[in-house]
């Protein structure tokens, strides 16, 4: 009888042991290579629509403290910052094996305040001035263009798992009643291009001019009316400038997507969006 009581001890600790390697391998992918990503919200529609899943690469712009994941479950009580793991890696705004993010890139960064992931486009780089003027981007002085393309039309109704109803500029829309926004494509200075929305007038369409800090970065979402970011100090609700330590990486692609309140719910899936290249 204590032959088996010592093998089945000996059965327990192997596979507690091979639960800790599993999460220990599982904790050193994802802070090297990559981090998976849930879009909450719908900031950047329709380049990413709420509920996409993706994989962000870490490899990109090198590693900081940003790179180590935070772990925020407040349910549990549970609130780890990346520093209290990588706090080693913090300071002076650097990298190792720093890589030079480019103007138009898709990349998730920690709040430089709150310390909660975003993600946005890069629009202004080190030393740029951004400006808003009726809608339209201006950086150093030069207009990126825009180029009408219609409308993106969603469908009226809460979307992700906060339940949130998407904005119109078609004005009041019923549930299950078409939500429209205008369309255009954007081209940066460097040529990059990329689907923008408008939903209508407001003050965060006329700014005054914003000069990018060296080390640092100026984000926009590409659903115009419906994001804070850069535009916004970061003491009112926005991001304003990033340093370049709070990169965590960048954006490829969607791995797949679900339009329903869980990911898990694969029933609602979005067929179009396996494999969709973030441009």
């Amino acid at each position: 009888m204590a032959a088996k009581e010592e093998t089945s001890g000996n059965a327990i600790v192997e596979t507690i042991k091979t639960i800790v390697y599993a999460l220990l391998i599982a904790g050193v992918f994802r802070t090297l290579f990559f981090q998976p990503f849930w879009i909450p919200s719908g900031s950047m529609k329709e380049t990413l629509l709420v509920g996409d899943f993706l994989f962000v690469n870490k490899m990109a712009y090198g590693y900081s403290y940003a790179s180590c994941p935070s772990i925020i479950m407040p349910r549990f009580g549970i609130n780890v910052d990346a520093k209290n793991i990588c706090g080693f890696l913090d300071g002076e705004n650097t990298r190792i094996l720093g890589g030079e993010p480019e103007r138009g890139d898709v990349i998730v960064f920690r709040h430089p305040v709150s310390g909660r992931d975003y993600i946005k486009r890069l629009i202004g780089l080190p030393g740029d001035t951004v400006q808003m003027r009726n809608s339209i981007v201006y950086i150093n002085g030069e207009e990126a263009p825009q180029e009408p393309a219609g409308n993106f039309v969603e469908v009226m109704e809460p979307q992700g798992p906060e339940g949130r109803r998407p904005r119109c500029s078609n004005g009041p829309v019923g549930d299950g009643g078409d939500c429209l926004k205008a369309r255009a494509i954007e081209t940066l200075p460097n040529g990059v291009s990329h689907t923008v929305l408008d939903i209508g007038p407001q003050a965060s369409d006329r700014t005054g001019v914003y000069t990018v800090p060296e080390g640092h970065y100026f984000f926009m979402g590409d659903n115009r009316d419906n994001s804070a970011d850069s535009r916004l100090a970061r003491q009112v609700r926005g991001v304003g400038f990033v340093p370049y330590e709070n990169l965590i990486g960048r954006a490829d692609r969607v791995m797949f997507s679900s339009a329903g309140r869980s990911m898990l719910f694969f029933w609602t899936w979005r067929s179009d969006r396996f494999f969709k290249r973030v441009e």
